[in-house]
Order: C-alpha cells, then sequence, then structure tokens
C-alpha cells in the first residue's frame, strides 16, 4: 500500500516519517520499516476494510496511556498519508537477533534453561504491568512474543488489539490454541482473567515445548477441524498432566516433547502448570494463576539451576525431589550421571544455588527491592591459588558480615570474599544469608 520513499505523517507531532522497506503483512495490515525522528522504526499501516473508527479510537487510548514497559513495541504515534486511505501508527523496530516461540518449537534456536526462565520472567512481569493499568491483551500467543535466545530478553509486538479490561468490544477474541475455554465456548469476551490463562499457555509452550492440552484426545482426532479445536480447547479441555484425570496423556512417539521435558522441572513449577490447567478451568476467576506467582516461579527457576559436572547440562534443584530421594539429587536428565548436591546460600524463603557463574542480586538479598537485574551484589569466583575452594565475592559498595561455625564475626569489605563453606553466616544488611551444602 505503501512505497519506498514515500512519506507519512505522524499525527501528534507533525514530524514525517519515511517508508524504507517493506517487512510483511498480517491480517490487519502491512508492517515497513521506516525512519522516524532520526531514529529507525516500524510503521504499521492498516488494510481499508480493518482502518475502522474503532480501531482508531482504540489507538489513541494506547498512545495515551503509553507502554507498559520497555519490552513492548508500543504505539507512539498514529499516522495518516495524502492520497493513501486509511491511517496506520508508528513503533519501536524489532532489532535483529530476536526470535519466536516458533523457532524455539522447531529447534532453529536451542535457548538455556536460564535464558527461558528469564523469558518466562518477563512475560509474567510484562503482562503484570500491562494489566496493571488497567489494559488485558486479548491476544496472547506465541506469534507475538519475541525473545533473545541468549539473554532471554523478550519484546512484545501486536499491541493494537490491546483494550481497556472489561470493555465490551467486538474486536479480536483470540488466537486458537491460546483462547481460554470460556471464549473458545463464546460465554464471556477476553479480559484479563483469560490473559491468564493464555500466559499460562505461553509459559508451558515456552517450557515444555508442546501445548498443555493436547495429548491422547488430540492425537485420536482424524480431521482437526472447527468443531474438533472446541472439543479440546473449549467444550472438553483436560490437562495432559491431569494428576486425577489420565484420559488425556501425553502419546509417547507423537508428543514426545512434553513427556520429556517435564520430568527436568522441579515439582513448585509442575504445580503451577497443573493448577492453571486444573482449577484454573473449572474457576476462571479465582483458579487461575497470576502472573506474581508466575514472576516469582520464573525467579525460583534460574536459581534453583545446577550443572552436571560430567556433561554440563543445565539440570534443577528440587528440594522435594531432595527430601524424598534420601538426600540425592535425580540424576542428570540428559547423561543420567549422579548429581552432587551443591553449594546454595538461604536468604529468607529464597535458595540459590551457588555455581561458577552464580550472581546474587538485590532481590536476592533484600526482600524489599522488586525483582531488579540492574546490577549484581555478589559473585561466585575461584580462589586464585586454590582451584578446589570457591568463595561469594561482595561487589557491593558496603561491608557485609560474615558469622562462622565457630561463632567468630568478621567484616567482608567490598571485593574482598568469604569462603562457601557449610553454616557459614552472611549478614548483608537487611537479611541474612546461610551457605549450606547437604541436605539440610
Amino acid at each position: 500500500m505503501l512505497k519506498t520513499g514515500q512519506k507519512v505523517t505522524a499525527q501528534t507531532s507533525g514530524m514525517s516519517c519515511r517508508i524504507e522497506q517493506f517487512i510483511g503483512a498480517g491480517g490487519q495490515g502491512e508492517v515497513y520499516k521506516a525512519a522516524f525522528a532520526g531514529q529507525p522504526m516500524a510503521l504499521k499501516w492498516y488494510f481499508p476494510s480493518q482502518a475502522t473508527s474503532d480501531q482508531e479510537s482504540a489507538l489513541e487510548t494506547l498512545v495515551s496511556k503509553g507502554a507498559p514497559n520497555d519490552r513492548f513495541l508500543w504505539p507512539l504515534e498514529l499516522a495518516s498519508a495524502s492520497g493513501v486511505r486509511g491511517y496506520g501508527y508508528i513503533m519501536p523496530l524489532r532489532p535483529s537477533g530476536y526470535k519466536n516461540i516458533v523457532d524455539l518449537m522447531k529447534r532453529r534456536v536451542e535457548p538455556t534453561f536460564r535464558a527461558l526462565a528469564t523469558a518466562g520472567f518477563e512475560l509474567a512481569d510484562s503482562f503484570k504491568q500491562l494489566h496493571a493499568k488497567g489494559l488485558c491483551y486479548r491476544d496472547i500467543n506465541f506469534q507475538n512474543v519475541f525473545f533473545e535466545p541468549d539473554s532471554g530478553r523478550v519484546l512484545i509486538c501486536d499491541n493494537d488489539n490491546v483494550s481497556v479490561d472489561g470493555a465490551a468490544c467486538c474486536g479480536v477474541l483470540g488466537t486458537p490454541r491460546f483462547m481460554a475455554p470460556e471464549v473458545v465456548r463464546g460465554e464471556t469476551k477476553p479480559d484479563s482473567h483469560t490473559d491468564l490463562f493464555s500466559l499460562a499457555v505461553l509459559l508451558f509452550y515456552l517450557l515444555m515445548v508442546h501445548h498443555p492440552l493436547e495429548g491422547k484426545k488430540e492425537a485420536a482426532i482424524k480431521a482437526f477441524d472447527l468443531p474438533a479445536m472446541n472439543l479440546i480447547y473449549g467444550r472438553e479441555p483436560v490437562f495432559i498432566f491431569d494428576p486425577e484425570n489420565d484420559s488425556n496423556r501425553p502419546v509417547p512417539g507423537y508428543q514426545d516433547n512434553a513427556i520429556a521435558f517435564w520430568p527436568i522441572y522441579p515439582q513448585f513449577l509442575r504445580d503451577l502448570f497443573t493448577r492453571s490447567f486444573t482449577e484454573g478451568i473449572r474457576d476462571p476467576i479465582n483458579g487461575r494463576v497470576m502472573e506474581c506467582e508466575w514472576r516469582s516461579a520464573m525467579i525460583r527457576l534460574r536459581d534453583s539451576i545446577v550443572y552436571c559436572p560430567k556433561c554440563a547440562s543445565e539440570n534443577f534443584y528440587d528440594g522435594e525431589a531432595v527430601r524424598t530421594n534420601g538426600g540425592q539429587l535425580n540424576p542428570c536428565w540428559k547423561c543420567k550421571t549422579s548429581l552432587p548436591v551443591p553449594f546454595r546460600i538461604k536468604v529468607g524463603k529464597s535458595v540459590v544455588m551457588l555455581n561458577h557463574d552464580t550472581l546474587l542480586y538485590p532481590h536476592h538479598i533484600d526482600d524489599n527491592c522488586g525483582f531488579d537485574f540492574s546490577a549484581p551484589v555478589g559473585e561466585v569466583v575461584r580462589h586464585p591459588k586454590d582451584a578446589n575452594i570457591w568463595g561469594l565475592r561482595n561487589t557491593t559498595g558496603g561491608n557485609w558480615v560474615c558469622t562462622g561455625t565457630d561463632g567468630t564475626v568478621s567484616d567482608v569489605v567490598p571485593n574482598r570474599t568469604v569462603a562457601l563453606r557449610p553454616g557459614i553466616r552472611i549478614g548483608f544488611g537487611k537479611t541474612e544469608g546461610e551457605i549450606l551444602h547437604r541436605e539440610d
């Protein structure tokens, strides 16, 4: 609809936006790379049939409210062009290197568990902030989310379908496989409660590379048409790992991702997914897992990572498994080597594994601090002369207080290290941590 070199006008600032390159088209319109205010931007231009007054009004609301955080590629200004029907909007351009979950499903990227947990945290945190602004996304799905495979950083696009939570709108209902069962059945319109279901599905896809409701029932269907989808996702949804209903277990040889990944993760995470797709289906208002619960769980998952001493694969410390296994971790999921119980530090309710690459952040040592990854406050380091000795270095600007197992107390000044020994306690100011090794 637009040509390279063509200029459109931003309606609020009156500035020109120059079209540089066609990127692609979707169901609502076309997206272009553009130059605006000296910066590379993206411009979405609606097809005439989609350029309604309701959509324009919704975009004006979103522009005025502003993005919940910088992970949203949010509408910045509406745009118009002389001689071209309709309108569009300007938004930040997605940088190169970001992939979506379809790339993960097709094994085009192989992110670490740490990156996946980080992506899960950023998703939960972002949708919490969106809902806190009185908005609902309506169409959470893996096509609208991009993540950086190395870091797990997230970007959320297609935000023009976001609406005021609870508003009676007739726009997008969602994407098949992601819509809450009550939306599939036509009982309600999308809102923040249905967003919670879609978020849980997205997180399950991210970590299990499979859909939580696609098991034996889906495998038995010959033609996966609209009535079949309504049955699986709406009228008779059954979680594939429902502890009280085994009628929809994943089928070996056909749905192997779910079978392989489910036992790798610790029990606390599996419990949240189980709640999401059992109680969360039966009671959409009170039974669903909230964003703050997912956010905390993803941080805990990051902090639970341990490495196999043989193949270096990431595994997870599962306290419940250790207690039921006689103080032993489950073997490495990849090479089946026995995993030693690692050094870890317990601060309040948090337990962080002390691996060779562990960093402590402000939220680890201050319960009143929001999740903060801006700068580490501590790092695990190896002794410069004895490779078998590891310590925790103070990277803050203030002193820590170390209490030895014999009761001796000493200051740990900035850039000094506390040796990792069981029973040592470290005072961080507002909180105190204890170094653990064997099961305590």
